[in-house]
């Protein structure tokens, strides 16, 4: 690509974010001028901006957008003197205009066509009428799937792309009456510049980066409070001998001669102005250790604050989008948002696009009445439809709410029975909440014929995936007569887990608590055999019993007793409701409730089975989190396969010598993974963080095989590797390398160092690790 093609695709990046932002106030400009058409303030502001728009147009060299800007700009010209009105006709002839501003940006699409531009200026010039859209190609108002599928297309939804760090221009923000009119001069670019709460677009791989640094600088930081203690422990035993040297002097050293009296009183003084130092430096590595986890405390809280953004920058497509859909229903709405400015995780709000869209056309279709049948029923034409982002009880909960007809419960009932969901008597048993969650099933919808807008049964299924793909549930509302009302109870972000964490085979795991029912201790003796499984009974019904240190691949699958004989048990379950399926997980014990930041597993590891992520604890002990879906699987498949390990009436005391293994690998999450799934198939494992330390524990030690990692700092694998095979003492001991470089000639590099397996970490799994050390020493014992 030549520097002049390169310098292009540059100015049309440019062009396109400024689009992004223009086009965003235009919008919102012209949906508010279709309530007041002649308003001054949002005339001037939406003038302004196609004037940008136009002249940036012809800065990068693109005719076409110069005109489609052009003849936006004269129309809200001639709008400001007062020639036109900015009707209904005409604002959906410049959302139009809309859509070829920002397809002209696109560098990937091709360029607009002529005769779609001159289609446009046309169509604006006639008023806007819907006789010019076959020329401009656009969809017929009548055409409502259509209309919805332009206006997503149309409104630019924020996305976490791979772009260099820049200021997002104030029209980034919704339409403010005022704000918005101002003139933009160098001065006020300057002033808003530096002002602090500029907005900032940052690679989301550098805020996971920092989030996650933030997160290790803080479990380092409270590393300091154990060594402080045992300075204060040494300062305790030093404080002891000087009282013990007195002791010794008063009742002995009448015995001693002058110069021994002389020399202990010299050692007395010495260790009492050591005694003074030794407390003046515990003060101030008190200080220091206040102080720096304060400090990364402080940056942890900044680092997660940066995955949180606004709802509005979802939100504001929304208006065009119910605006769009219910001129082409033939319905009159006024949309509300509130709660704009909630806060929200960045990766969910990325996906609350679909569902939000779906719980919207269910309202305007299913809820809303037409004007006259609103108008009979004495209700106002104009219906009220209401999106709400609030925080409440550390939960975010979004709502869509319509002041329309309710849910029609008779018809509910029929299509249940229809269906073939339920049978009669059941459903005329059933209560109201039990029944709404009917419309949540895949496949399931009221409508008997299916139309451009619904009748397909895949909308509001589609927002349950969503609620449980993020842990969180969905609620439905419903009043005969008065609306509808969707509540979406979400957790407030995926980077931080409520978890409870438990031992197993002396290993930490957390279970996210969304997924926990209940945390027993249930007595050996109230464990029953029903058809060849175990089970307990709780709340009068029986839940079968599995092992966590079977279903996370422990050397011994049994649980042992604790000091009371009572067994832990986890109550965990795939659905809600009182007939939802429970399991019970016995782990080896509780160690309470902790909010972790989730740390997710390197992508090229691949999926590690019944695990989701990982986290780092305070002691910086690293603890994997369960997948539970992962786990219910894995407890179908065993109880399939008949292979259940049950809980046992003792623990397994028998002590047998295991082969030792040193992992040596710079990555922490790797490392940690590895160490886990050896100390799980019964080896001992000791690690080291870098080649160095590596050889430095392999020189102190005797291990049955060593496996490293080849991108190290102070010495690589190789080097290690080399130094290994040329070492006396050494030479005869197993080396694995298991590294991402995966290509041949990395692969020999590292057999002809001397390795005897070569691993590469994109096909890495469980069972590869642990099969190629099999191969290598042999079972653990």
């Amino acid at each position: 690509m030549s520097d002049d093609e390169l310098s292009r695709r540059s100015l049309l990046d440019l062009f396109r974010e400024e689009a992004q932002t223009q086009t965003r106030t235009l919008a919102a400009g012209l949906l508010a001028l279709e309530a007041t058409p002649a308003d001054a303030t949002t005339l001037e502001a939406c003038m302004r901006a196609t004037h940008s728009l136009k002249g940036a147009a012809r800065i990068v060299g693109l005719p076409e957008a110069v005109d489609v800007a052009s003849a936006m700009e004269d129309c809200f010209v001639d709008a400001q003197h007062g020639v036109l009105t900015i009707d209904a006709g005409r604002i959906d002839a410049l959302l139009v205009g809309i859509d070829l501003l920002m397809a002209a940006g696109d560098a990937s699409a091709p360029p607009l066509a002529r005769e779609v531009v001159d289609g446009f200026v046309a169509r604006l010039a006639n008023g806007g009428l819907a006789a010019s859209a076959e020329a401009v190609g656009q969809p017929s108002p009548l055409d409502p799937e259509a209309l919805l599928a332009a206006s997503l297309a149309s409104v630019p939804m924020p996305k976490d792309e791979p772009v260099a760090a820049e200021v997002v221009s104030d029209y980034a923000e919704p339409i403010a009456a005022s704000a918005a009119a101002q003139p933009i001069n160098p001065s006020t670019t300057a002033r808003s510049a530096r002002d602090s709460d500029r907005m900032l677009r940052v690679r989301a791989g550098t805020l996971d980066r920092l989030l996650g640094l933030a997160g290790e600088s803080l479990v380092e930081s409270r590393r300091m409070r154990p060594f402080a203690n045992g300075l204060l422990r040494v300062r305790r035993a030093q404080g002891d001998v000087l009282a013990a040297l007195g002791q010794f002097s008063e009742h002995h050293g009448d015995a001693l001669g002058h110069e021994a009296r002389a020399a202990l009183a010299a050692i007395r003084e010495q260790l009492s102005t050591l005694g003074g130092q030794l407390a003046e430096r515990f003060d101030d590595l008190d200080r220091i250790d206040r102080r720096g986890t304060q400090l990364a405390q402080r940056l942890y809280d900044s680092a997660l604050e940066c995955r949180m953004r606004p709802f509005s920058d979802t939100a504001h497509a929304y208006p065009r989008i119910v605006r769009d859909l219910a001129r082409s229903l033939g319905k009159r709405v006024r949309f509300v948002i509130d709660g704009e400015n909630t806060q929200v995780d960045r990766d969910i709000l990325d996906m609350l696009d679909a569902p939000l869209g779906h719980l919207l056309r269910n309202a305007l279709d299913h809820g809303i009445e037409d004007p006259g049948t609103r108008r009979l029923l004495g209700k106002p034409e104009e219906a009220t439809l209401t999106l709400e982002a609030r925080h409440s009880a550390g939960k975010l909960l979004i709502a869509v709410a319509d002041d329309g007809a309710g849910v029609d419960m008779p018809a509910l009932r029929r299509a249940i029975v229809a269906r073939g969901l339920a049978p009669a008597d059941a459903v005329e048993t059933m209560s109201e909440p039990e029944l709404l969650e009917f419309l949540l099933l895949p496949g399931f919808s009221m409508r008997e014929r299916v139309t451009d807008v619904s009748g397909r049964g895949v909308g509001l299924d589609a927002v349950q995936n969503f609620a449980k793909a993020v842990r969180g549930t969905v609620r439905i509302e419903s009043a005969a007569g008065r609306g509808t009302r969707f509540v979406l109870q979400l957790p407030l972000t995926l980077s931080v887990l409520r978890s409870l964490i438990v031992d197993v085979a002396g290993e930490a795991y957390a279970f996210a608590l969304a997924h926990v029912r209940r945390a027993l201790r249930v007595p050996r003796e109230a464990i029953d055999m029903l058809e060849g499984q175990q089970h307990i009974v709780h709340e009068g019904r029986p839940i079968g019993l599995v092992t966590a240190r079977q279903l996370l691949g422990a050397s011994d699958a049994t649980a042992p007793a604790n000091a009371s004989g009572d067994v832990s048990v986890l109550l965990i379950g795939d659905g809600t409701g009182h007939d939802a399926a429970l399991y019970g997980i016995a782990v080896d014990g509780f160690a309470g409730e902790r909010t972790l930041a989730v740390q997710p597993l390197d992508a090229r590891l691949g999926k590690v089975r019944n695990v989701a992520a990982a986290a780092l604890l305070e002691d910086g002990t690293v603890t994997l989190i369960v997948d539970v879906e992962d786990i219910i699987a894995s407890v179908a498949r065993l109880v399939r396969e008949g292979q259940l390990a049950g809980v046992t009436r003792g623990a397994n005391t028998t002590a047998r010598e295991r082969k030792r293994i040193l992992v040596v690998e710079d990555s922490l999450t790797v490392r940690e993974l590895e160490r886990k799934l050896l100390e799980k198939r019964g080896y001992a494992v000791t690690v080291a963080v870098d080649g160095m330390d590596g050889w430095n524990t392999l020189r102190n030690g005797q291990f049955d095989l060593v496996i490293t990692d080849v991108d190290m700092p102070r010495m690589d694998g190789i080097e290690l590797v080399t130094m290994i095979r040329n070492d006396p003492h050494q030479r005869n001991v197993p080396v694995m390398i298991v590294s991402y470089k995966d290509r041949e000639d990395d692969r020999r590099r590292g057999l002809d160092a001397g390795a005897d397996y070569y691993l590469t970490k994109g096909s890495f799994h469980d069972e590869a690790l642990l099969d190629a050390v099999n191969d290598l020493i042999g079972e653990a014992t």
